[in-house]
């Protein structure tokens, strides 16, 4: 089966930045599209970042210009930079990772317990 592992959350001042890291293990595919997407209660889930196989990426535009998305392929470790953070920005955020999909399509697909494999995610409070 496949593990995904989030790490980096914390609190944060206005402005600041985190670095969140996802590592995958078990069993993982060459043609992984992974990202980043993020639930507060009471709200929908929100598709923030993707990338593909073949190093393509999406943004939702809530994060566009702040979050940044990339992947050590050889670690298998998925990050997401978050610079200029807000307090809106607070949340849980989590992995997650599917195959055969590109990276504009995983951004809104992401958010289905369908779409894949979930990490159990890790919280990011900015106050």
């Amino acid at each position: 089966d496949v593990q995904l592992v989030e790490s980096g959350g914390g609190s944060v001042q206005t402005g600041g930045s985190l670095r969140l890291s996802c590592a995958a293990s078990g069993r993982t595919y060459t043609n992984w599209c992974m990202g980043w997407f993020r639930q507060v209660p009471g709200k929908e889930r929100e598709g923030l970042a993707t990338i593909d196989s073949k190093g393509r990426i999406a943004y939702a535009d809530s994060v566009k210009g702040r979050f940044t998305i990339s992947k050590d392929n050889v670690a298998n470790i998925l990050y997401l930079q978050m610079d200029d953070l807000k307090p809106e920005d607070s949340a849980a955020y989590r992995c997650a990772a599917s195959w055969d999909v590109t990276a504009n399509a995983a951004l809104g697909r992401m958010t289905s317990p369908e779409f894949g494999y979930w990490g159990e995610g890790t919280q990011v409070t900015v106050s």
